[in-house]
């Protein structure tokens, strides 16, 4: 990898927060000025995110960003077009976070990451438009929050759903009492993926910084068959990938409740024997208190399918017995359907009648409209990393009872530890490969 200083990265190691701290930082933008954006993550996501801001009057991309230098030129493009202006390409994300006229990074880099560009963002004074799912452990999801609240920074996840107002209507239903005492909700996330292609090690291209690419997770042999979604080194998997904005969706229905008392996973690789390790079917059970948590998903089932786009953008409902991403909020009195992403609620009494309903609108303007303001006001946005942290930990630790052989697990709020369980403690944190290392302090 070229040499690229980030002030000698951060002399030498990501654990000398106080070097990044004295950093001279960029004041937050007045209403009048544009915000100066950054990407880092060139692929499908990152750049659909990245043109949407570029299409704002109030933002400018300023950098885009990737290891792989043909996708930051396909995105360039695709920027410049959008918002009529260049954007400068770099390699090295550590180049946005020197310069101190960058307001914000987006990062829409694999899971792997998430956090540590965050933190190094952060660390650098900037605030950050993260993707989901928000981290690739629960230690990392805790690290992102102390980083971002040590350092005064705004941390919005891309879990946008939160910032639609639908979704918001369908929170105050079950608060105004109309299903009663809600003691299940149930979440699907069920879908037909392909088989992993098998491949071989390649030799990687030119233009390719697969070290950088890497970077924490270990560098395995380059297969460009093998998607990152489908290895633990680089995914929390192709199920919570996606999973994870019905979960919030859910954690918001169900008043936010940070932390479930236990969970235990049922499934594993069923039906895509690819060669993969991880499942491709997972069911998981969150207790909290006397209301039950019930996630059904799987990789292999084509009748099931995502809301379609010109549901989420219409007034229209899906069709909820087959909706590959809905949730069902079970009340004492009342019956919900929801769908994410635009998908729209139902609300159905005891007579099985329909009592209310709103169509739903897809939440991604709402959602960078909020992250701009709150880049001015300094407020903590609708998906703040904190939120990200408590939807992203019951993905983690789901995928950790499979590991310990899809066992029972009692999770303890206070150290967000497993209780006497040390071989599910393990997979609480990684192994990081040097120098990208999240440090213990940041």
């Amino acid at each position: 990898m070229a040499p690229v200083n980030r002030r000698d990265f951060l002399k030498g190691t990501l654990s000398t927060a106080a070097v990044a701290a004295v950093l001279p930082q960029r004041p937050s933008r007045a209403a009048n000025e544009k915000v100066m954006i950054g990407l880092m993550g060139c692929g499908g996501r990152g750049t659909q995110v990245a043109q949407m801001f570029a299409g704002r009057s109030d933002v400018q991309i300023v950098y885009v960003c990737d290891p792989d230098n043909r996708r930051s030129a396909r995105t360039k493009q695709t920027i410049e077009k959008t918002q009529g202006k260049p954007t400068q390409v770099v390699q090295d994300f550590r180049r946005i976070l020197d310069d101190k006229s960058v307001d914000a990074l987006i990062n829409a880099t694999p899971d792997h990451w998430h956090a540590l560009g965050t933190i190094m963002a952060c660390q650098a004074g900037k605030d950050v438009y993260t993707e989901k799912p928000l981290s690739h452990n629960v230690w990392e999801g805790r690290k992102m929050i102390e980083a971002a609240r040590k350092y005064k920074r705004i941390v919005q996840v891309g879990m946008q759903t939160r910032s639609a107002p639908y979704a918001k209507e369908a929170v105050e239903q079950i608060r105004s009492g109309k299903l009663g005492d809600v003691h299940a909700v149930r979440v699907f996330n069920m879908m037909q993926h392909p088989l992993m292609g098998q491949g071989s090690v390649q030799p990687v291209p030119e233009g390719f910084d697969y070290d950088l690419w890497c970077g924490p997770a270990p560098k395995l042999p380059y297969n460009p068959s093998r998607s990152w979604l489908n290895q633990w080194e680089y995914s929390c998997g192709p199920i919570p990938g996606d999973l994870i904005h019905q979960l919030d969706f859910a954690r918001m229905l169900m008043g936010d409740k940070p932390y479930p008392g236990t969970v235990a996973h049922a499934g594993g690789v069923h039906a895509l024997k690819d060669g993969r390790e991880i499942p491709d079917t997972q069911f998981a059970l969150y207790e909290y208190g006397d209301l039950t948590l019930l996630c059904e998903s799987a990789l292999w089932t084509p009748y099931m399918k995502k809301i379609p786009i010109f549901i989420r953008d219409n007034d229209l409902f899906p069709d909820w017995p087959f909706c590959a991403t809905r949730i069902e909020v079970l009340g004492t009195k009342g019956f919900m359907y929801v769908g994410r992403h635009g998908g729209g609620w139902q609300l159905y009494d005891a007579d099985n009648k329909v009592i209310d309903f709103r169509y739903g609108r897809q939440g991604d303007k709402w959602h960078q409209d909020n992250f701009i303001q709150c880049l001015r006001t300094r407020e903590r946005p609708n998906a703040d990393v904190e939120q990200g942290h408590y939807s992203a930990l019951l993905c983690h630790i789901a995928n950790i009872s499979y590991l310990v052989g899809n066992r029972k697990l009692t999770f303890d709020p206070k150290t967000e530890t497993f209780v006497d369980a040390p071989d599910a403690n393990k997979h609480l944190r990684r192994t990081y490969r040097e120098p990208w290392v999240v440090p213990d302090q940041v």
